[in-house]
């Protein structure tokens, strides 16, 4: 860890209140030389699925001596553990809640500590405010090079979230809704599709759909169904379409996404997390 790593923040704090800024003080004054920056503090309350799924999709934008400040605890003031995990692409700072479960699954984890030191915590931490009280001066510390095994006891066997779905028989692939964001998109757990020339390669990001082999789609082709509506073929922008039009395309994290141009496909479907969405498809295994 470099003295004066950038500590980036996710919470489910939202701004109405002080919470965000009371924990960016007590960092200041720990690490004074630090850069903050807010990942996101609009997570629904609690709702640590949805945490993971930002964090996956947004720690690899972040140099790699970044520290990440991750409270979403709906167990805080419980015998869950605060804890630290270093990895091969930042330091991760938590509850012990399987909010990193998605991110630890794509970067190797080297050390992880229970934090435990009354040296690195605030005087006689509160039971409803671990963000403040644990969390942040933990974050802070590391951020100014204090070795992650300064900060507690070794922590085993973390806590961690179930896959989302993903099942994947031939010329088929069943997910589920896995985010819906600011805009009403309608993001699912089929991913991670990168383009390559007119064709879409699979690499799946969950382990329920593990395969030997990336399998590949023709985008013009295949079919997305939402439940039982039928919404069309993958497009690859919003602008293939008319203003109001329901499209799917492979949004920025990879993932298949259902939005409409200029519009929320999450109201007009009547979209919640977990709802199933369908792939159909023929393997098309020819790249040019």
């Amino acid at each position: 860890m470099n003295a004066n790593s950038p500590i980036a923040l996710l919470t489910d704090f939202g701004l109405a209140d002080a919470y965000v800024g009371i924990m960016k003080g007590v960092m200041a004054a720990i690490s004074p030389s630090s850069q903050f920056i807010d990942i996101s503090h609009a997570i629904a309350p609690q709702n640590v699925h949805q945490a993971a799924y930002i964090l996956a999709t947004s720690y690899r934008y972040f140099p790699k001596e970044t520290v990440f400040l991750v409270v979403v605890d709906p167990g805080v003031g419980t015998a869950r553990d605060p804890i630290a995990v270093a990895t091969e692409h930042g330091t991760y700072v938590a509850p012990d809640n399987g909010v990193l479960s998605y991110v630890l699954k794509e970067v190797a984890a080297h050390q992880a500590a229970i934090l435990a030191n009354p040296e690195y915590l605030l005087p006689e931490p509160s039971q409803t405010f671990h963000g403040r009280d644990i969390f942040s001066p933990a974050a802070a510390y590391l951020a100014s090079g204090v070795p992650i095994d300064a900060l507690g006891p070794p922590a085993s066997k973390l806590v961690s979230l179930p896959d989302p779905v993903l099942e994947m028989t031939p010329g088929r692939m069943q997910g589920e809704v896995l985010h819906i964001d600011h805009f009403g998109n309608v993001i699912t757990s089929i991913g991670a599709f990168s383009w390559m020339t007119d064709r879409l390669v699979l690499t799946p990001r969950f382990g329920a759909g593990a395969l030997a082999e990336p399998v590949v789609v023709n985008p013009a082709t295949c079919l997305v169904h939402f439940k039982d509506t039928p919404i069309g073929r993958i497009h690859p922008t919003y602008g293939a379409v008319n203003p109001g039009t329901m499209i799917a395309l492979v949004g920025s994290s990879g993932h298949l996404e259902i939005g409409i141009n200029q519009g929320s496909a999450a109201e007009k479907l009547g979209a919640a997390i977990g709802d199933p969405i369908t792939l159909h498809y023929a393997n098309d295994t020819h790249l040019e």
